[in-house]
């Protein structure tokens, strides 16, 4: 298989066998069940869908309840789509995957949704220096984002312009992550150093070779 949908949990330390410290992020992976198996024939591309973590049913729509229920599986609140695999692979309606598809040492990419930080203006949210200095007359735009573009020619503003607004929640991948420890029964995955996203946010785990 190659991905499962997990939740972190936070970060802890993990002792090597030499001695070393190594910082490590508890992720919960799985159980995930197969609720679609889509191939050419009948959607134009092979994909297994999973879905990860109970939802209730009185906050699941008609249509998410048959989609479950044809698996034979409750209602899930996060479903995704996974498109590579290993070679003779084979998984049907209802199959539930498990921490243990991984093996310790191997390595992987994390996909998860950065913590949020509101509307920000172009000093936190690009880097932006500011005024250096506050005397000679200087007042009131230590922090301003300057012009954003001339008058006459072009007499518009380009596209991408670095300015104010919401910074954070947004997709990233942190690739090349190794795998140093895996706890099958309770379904934990411990990753060396940090993922993105909040503790209790969901992320994608997926394999890169």
């Amino acid at each position: 298989m190659s991905g499962l949908i997990g939740k972190k949990i936070g970060m802890t330390s993990f002792h090597e066998a030499s001695g070393k410290i190594v910082p490590c992020t508890v992720i919960e992976a799985g159980p995930c069940v197969v609720t679609q198996v889509k191939t050419k024939q009948t959607d134009g591309y092979d994909a297994i869908q999973l879905a990860f973590d109970e939802r209730k049913e009185k906050n699941t729509s008609n249509a998410m309840m048959g989609h479950f229920k044809k698996a034979g599986t409750t209602p899930k609140k996060f479903v995704m789509e996974f498109t590579r695999f290993e070679e003779g692979h084979q998984k049907s309606l209802g199959d539930v995957l498990q921490a243990d598809v991984f093996v310790e040492g191997e390595y992987i990419d994390v996909v998860g949704f950065s913590k949020g930080k509101g509307f920000q203006g172009v000093v936190k949210r690009h880097g932006f220096k500011g005024v250096n200095q506050q005397t000679h007359g200087q007042h009131n735009r230590g922090r301003a984002p300057g012009s954003i573009g001339a008058s006459s020619y072009p007499s518009r503003v380009f596209k991408g312009m670095r300015m104010a607004g919401q910074d954070g929640n947004s997709r990233v991948k942190q690739i090349n992550l190794q795998i140093v420890k895996i706890i099958p029964e309770k379904n934990l995955v411990l990753i060396k150093g940090s993922v993105p996203g909040a503790n209790g946010s969901y992320v994608i785990l997926e394999r890169w070779k």
